[in-house]
């Protein structure tokens, strides 16, 4: 068989069994039925099922060795390699491997903690940290949040363990090394752009977080030497908490964050309104309560799904996930199916990133949210100070996240539950509380969900900035323009993954990816006059 028919065999059938894997996953999530969760774990186990035969995997090996490929007929190759090199294991380790997710992600969705027999959402768990002066009730949130921890402990270890079991059966350390490598990540080159990440925005973290240490203490009547993590505004401290003075939620309060997020996006001749019908985005038991965007089919059923309240936190969520919704919509439709999709996920999180942040945009307030300029002008200083120290807080937490989770998969059997307070007290500097002995680490659900995936937000915020500064200084002064909307589109939404990532960014922006462009625009130390 020649390449041409292989390859549009393998499209065929891998859009049969990825529409599989979209519609039961959407379904595990929206409703949080166990027997959905079930049929998710079983589609999920036919593809990487599909993706194990060793015979195709060989037939796509031999051809990537032919000369006269065309640079499409090379990229889908190169793409098929990748999913079937991380799943050449028996069909029984895969099955079990796509069960084991399931039934966590089943138990983070259903999981309701409680506090004084009372249950809370995870919006209940953020609004009282986000609002709340009473210190017992923000301790009591605040612990209630990590309860799912030790109810998924047990069965996330064992998952940790059979991915590393299924790595090394494919001649790898561990699973955390395959990940990097199926992924096209030079690991020590990503490890090494994140330490330096910190000592270059070392002095200013410091002082930005010092300030905020010293606002909270005050605030909360208490020495800074006794804030704890329950005095920060979420539960493990990636975002920093908006000041009444810049706070949008007054704003917000009787607005319409989906008329808000159509408008953003309309005023760039990138519509996406028409995405809600499918879409899921109010709050209800039973539903996955965090956010994300999914693409059904690659074809234009993209949907987002939601848990929306009329406040600056989930109009940031809206605009950031319905960023990757553009992404989805405006693939080429002509690009093979195995090429629909993002190039890499760092690029679709860097579009989501760049709109996800334009709550502190100057030009959004004022053209989106309709400010007035005068009030815009008095609250910019502000803006640009806070929107410092969200970047910070936001790339050391996940700086935190993926040093803990390389230590996680190279030794699961240390002390990760110390290992975890070691590294949020060394790269976000916030203190341990005492005598605790409990795993807060794994109530986090990217370690089932998404398994080494968090470098890539990063990566992201990295890519997002260079794109920013790219389309200011070559595309236009206005970003909220058809001009930047028709860059975007068609230069990185239509071109989906027909380049490799680096390549993508270099063909949109002149160069690859270059973290100079996060440094220059966060790590900065402001002018004192600008930062009161």
């Amino acid at each position: 068989m020649s390449v041409q028919p292989f390859l549009q065999d393998q499209n065929a059938k891998v859009e049969q069994l990825y529409r599989g894997v979209t519609h039961t996953s959407w379904m595990a999530q929206t409703t949080g039925e166990q027997e959905w969760a079930q049929k998710a774990g079983e589609a999920q186990a036919k593809l990487r099922t599909y993706f194990s035969d060793r015979r195709v995997y060989e037939k796509v090996q031999a051809y990537l060795q032919e000369g006269g490929l065309t640079a499409l007929e090379k990229r889908q190759l190169e793409s098929l390699k990748y999913s079937f090199r991380e799943n050449q294991l028996p069909e029984e380790s895969l099955k079990e491997l796509s069960q084991l997710s399931a039934e966590l992600n089943h138990m983070f969705n259903t999981y309701s903690p409680e506090v004084s027999g009372k249950k809370l959402s995870a919006n209940d768990i953020r609004n009282i940290l986000i609002n709340s002066s009473d210190l017992q009730a923000r301790e009591e949130a605040w612990k209630a949040s990590k309860e799912v921890g030790k109810v998924v402990e047990e069965k996330l270890l064992t998952l940790v363990n059979k991915r590393n079991e299924a790595a090394r059966a494919l001649g790898y350390a561990n699973y955390h090394q395959m990940a990097f490598e199926n992924q096209e990540l030079d690991r020590d080159e990503i490890f090494a752009i994140f330490q330096s990440l910190i000592d270059l925005s070392d002095s200013t973290y410091r002082k930005r977080k010092g300030e905020l240490d010293q606002e909270l203490a005050a605030k909360f009547g208490i020495p800074v030497s006794a804030l704890r993590p329950w005095h920060y505004a979420d539960p493990f401290f990636q975002e920093a908490p908006a000041s009444e003075e810049i706070s949008l939620d007054r704003y917000l309060k009787h607005g319409d964050v989906e008329k808000l997020t159509a408008a953003t996006f309309a005023a760039m001749n990138i519509p996406i309104a028409d995405l809600y019908a499918a879409s899921d985005l109010k709050p209800r038991p039973g539903k996955n309560p965090t956010a994300f965007c999914m693409d059904m089919d690659r074809k234009g059923d993209t949907r987002v799904l939601s848990n929306n309240e009329p406040n600056t936190y989930w109009m940031g969520t809206m605009l950031h996930e319905f960023g990757h919704a553009a992404y989805f919509k405006y693939l080429a439709p002509e690009l093979p199916y195995i090429l629909r999709m993002h190039a890499h996920t760092l690029t679709t999180e860097a579009i989501a990133m760049l709109f996800g942040k334009m709550t502190e945009n100057k030009e959004w307030l004022e053209n989106i949210l309709q400010l007035e300029k005068e009030k815009v002008d008095q609250l910019a200083p502000a803006l640009e100070k806070h929107e410092q120290l969200k970047m910070l807080i936001s790339a050391r937490w996940i700086i935190t996240f993926v040093f803990f989770e390389r230590e996680l998969y190279e030794n699961p059997g240390q002390d990760l539950n110390a290992l975890w307070w070691k590294l949020v007290k060394e790269i976000q500097l916030v203190n341990p509380p005492e005598g605790r002995n409990l795993p807060d680490w794994a109530a986090k659900i990217h370690f089932t969900l998404a398994p080494v995936y968090y470098q890539n937000y990063l990566l992201g915020e990295l890519t997002s900035a260079q794109l920013y500064q790219h389309i200011k200084t070559e595309i236009s002064q206005q970003f909220f323009t058809s001009a930047v909307g028709d860059f975007l589109n068609q230069q990185f939404f239509q071109l989906g993954s027909k380049y490799s990532w680096n390549e993508k960014i270099e063909r949109a922006t002149g160069q690859p990816l270059n973290p100079q462009f996060f440094v220059d625009a966060y790590c900065r130390t402001l002018p004192e006059s600008t930062a009161k």
